[in-house]
């Protein structure tokens, strides 16, 4: 008998059944004259995730991937300069686009296991006294190491050197499971993707853009088609899009936003904190150690976990799969074979995780590690059991 694959990746994630059942239908009419009763209020609600007011949501049948090209070549021009850190796959994939662009890209290299460096972007910025800078690039969250970044530091970064660079910001697995403030924090571009924290298929870069952002895009010469703003903006405000836009996808998203509310978005947060406590307890348990080097860096929606020296990472996420049915994140890049990953984002609960903590102490038993059955379970339980109050059922 086939049973269904424990997912514990940090994306795609799993799709509530909620979810599923809304793209379950027939194929619609995109330029129904109905239509716009239908998207007007979905791109009003995608403001609320981002928390901005005057905002402006913008979503393409992409991946993350496109939202951040949407976003660079809109709002600069060829050859400008920016400013990135890369800390883990992810922040490194990013700036490998802007170099591949074409922008003048100043990379700050950080140790995989800390994040975005405040301090170091603050005295970059406070040197640039030209303001060649113009756009500071930071990941929220690194799925490769399991580290969660400062965005409101990056923001008083900019304000102590007070420089008017953009900040643009990776929240592909951040958004709709860690905090994110896109007004009060300064933000002018936040990029997510439909396979996280929106609990839909891949198949969507959400992103949001300010008015300041917008205003520097209307002295963008970049080359743009598929990403353009104009055609988006243009049809957008009567509810439409520039072309075929991926409607099942939509009415999954009108779902899944339908769930965030109804749990309460800081509630949501409280559950991924919750939830990601209880793995850091089992990781404790075991004597091993998180990727992420301090607790400030600690990802609520993924743990990047060391194995011990004898112990193929890559191995053991292979005897999960393959003996348990259970799927974990491999490690990437400079992490390959040193860490397994566990995500815990997205709809998820206590005894999901439960069930993946078991999973994962079998998997590196079998692989060589010297961890005592249950004693990962047992850490999870009792961190679980000591906190009753806390609402941690899945959307």
């Amino acid at each position: 008998m086939r049973y269904h694959t424990g997912l514990f990746i940090p994306g795609p994630t799993n799709v509530p059944d909620q979810v599923r059942r809304a793209m379950n239908l027939p194929q619609e009419d995109m330029r129904a004259p109905d239509f716009p009763k239908f998207t007007l209020p979905l791109f009003a609600d995608l403001k609320k995730v981002f928390k901005t007011e005057t905002g402006q949501p913008f979503i393409y049948p992409s991946s993350g991937t496109g939202g951040w090209e949407a976003v660079l070549t809109n709002t600069l021009n060829p050859g400008d300069k920016v400013l990135i850190s890369t800390f883990g796959q992810f922040s490194l994939l990013w700036a490998d686009m802007c170099q591949r662009l074409g922008f003048e890209t100043q990379v700050v290299d950080v140790e995989w296991g800390e994040g975005v460096p405040v301090e170091k972007f603050h005295d970059i910025l406070a040197a640039d006294k030209e303001h060649r800078i113009k756009a500071v690039l930071g990941t929220q969250n690194e799925t490769a190491t399991g580290v969660t970044s400062d965005v409101a530091g990056m923001r008083k970064a900019l304000d102590a050197a007070n420089h008017p660079a953009l900040l643009y910001i990776d929240g592909v697995s951040s958004v709709a499971s860690i905090d994110f403030r896109m007004d009060e924090w300064g933000v002018d571009a936040i990029v997510s993707g439909s396979q996280k924290g929106f609990m839909l298929p891949t198949g969507l870069a959400i992103i949001c853009v300010s008015q300041k952002a917008l205003e520097a895009h209307k002295t963008s010469r970049f080359p743009r088609c598929f990403f353009s703003f104009e055609d988006m903006t243009r049809t957008n405000k009567d509810g439409y899009f520039p072309y075929t836009p991926a409607t099942v996808l939509l009415r999954g998203l009108r779902a899944s936003l339908d769930l965030l509310f109804e749990e309460g978005l800081e509630n949501v947060f409280t559950r991924h904190h919750h939830i990601a406590e209880g793995v850091r307890k089992a990781v404790d348990a075991w004597g091993m150690k998180l990727c992420a080097k301090e607790a400030k860096w600690h990802s609520d929606t993924v743990s990047a976990i060391i194995v011990p020296s004898n112990v193929d990472s890559a191995q053991v996420v292979r005897q999960a799969y393959n003996r348990y049915g259970v799927s974990f994140g491999v490690g990437l890049n400079k992490v390959a074979g040193k860490v397994f990953r566990i995500g815990h984002l997205g709809a998820t609960n206590e005894l999901m995780l439960l069930g993946a903590v078991a999973a994962a102490e079998m998997a590196l038993v079998d692989c060589g590690a010297d961890i005592e059955f249950g004693s990962g379970v047992a850490a999870a339980q009792a961190y679980y059991g000591s906190r009753r109050n806390v609402t941690a059922q899945a959307a």
